[in-house]
């Protein structure tokens, strides 16, 4: 008599792809919902919701790695997730909240910019690092896609923290909105943080830190979120000139390597 086999959704020995692809699904659920949460006019929740998709973005990359269950289709899977949450859904919850009061020009910016993503998207899965400029592993070519769906709310995200400033944002929306879609399919390399090392004498200030700005978050979520959309802005010209000392510096000491291989 045959004993029965019980049924198995996958093996055993690739459960551990589950993990990183089910937060990847979390993402680009969380985009959707974000685009029907802006057509209701709740534009707070619609804008949290691209947070929270940009944190699992950031996390199921690292938990594949982590756990060794990385794959080719977990990676097809998160880019295709990337253009969704945030290709599609932040320009879509800036045009209801105010493109569409541009008429077919507001339409066109919503289209530029999801077109500038999905070419990020595409160049970012052809990109190979040279074993020899392993340190290039450290800068993206471009400003990338989750960081990106992050940006091109900043007007909407200023509204919502409601600083009395007395300024009316909504004048610079479709001029940034285009900055941001340049900033996508440039050159220009921006930190990735993926290699940087951490010591663990560090190590407590790290979870102090994140603690602070999960406790600012919570509480402030809006203000927060300004902050760290403005500090990035900032980052982006001194990582261009890290990048470019880096390389220069690399360019000479190659040089001089040929000058004494000739001599």
């Amino acid at each position: 008599m045959q004993e029965n086999k019980k049924f198995k959704l996958v093996s055993s020995k690739k459960t551990r792809y589950l993990l990183p692809n089910i937060l990847t699904l979390g993402g680009v659920c969380l985009g959707i919902s974000s685009i029907k949460f802006s057509i209701d006019g709740n534009y707070s929740l619609a804008v949290i919701f691209i947070l929270f998709a940009a944190i699992l973005d950031a996390l199921d990359g690292r938990i594949a790695r982590l756990i060794k269950g990385t794959s080719e289709f977990g990676k097809e899977l998160d880019s295709l997730t990337d253009f969704v949450s945030f290709g599609i859904a932040p320009i879509f919850i800036l045009y209801f909240w105010e493109l569409n009061n541009y008429g077919k020009l507001g339409w066109a910016i919503t289209l530029i910019y999801s077109v500038c993503c999905v070419l990020r998207l595409a160049r970012f899965n052809l990109t190979k690092i040279d074993s020899k400029h392993i340190w290039k592993s450290n800068y993206f070519e471009g400003v990338p896609a989750p960081a990106g769906g992050i940006l091109i709310l900043m007007p909407l995200i200023f509204e919502l923290a409601d600083l009395n400033f007395k300024f009316d944002i909504k004048i610079l929306t479709p001029y940034f909105a285009i900055l941001i879609a340049i900033l996508l399919v440039s050159k220009v390399p921006t930190l990735s943080l993926k290699k940087i090392s951490i010591s663990p004498k560090a190590t407590a200030f790290i979870l102090l830190g994140i603690g602070t700005i999960f406790i600012s978050l919570l509480y402030y979520t809006f203000q927060t979120l300004l902050i760290f959309g403005l500090a990035y802005l900032i980052s982006i010209p001194i990582s261009f000139i890290m990048y470019k000392n880096r390389n220069r510096k690399e360019t000479l000491e190659t040089s001089e390597d040929e000058h004494e291989d000739v001599l």
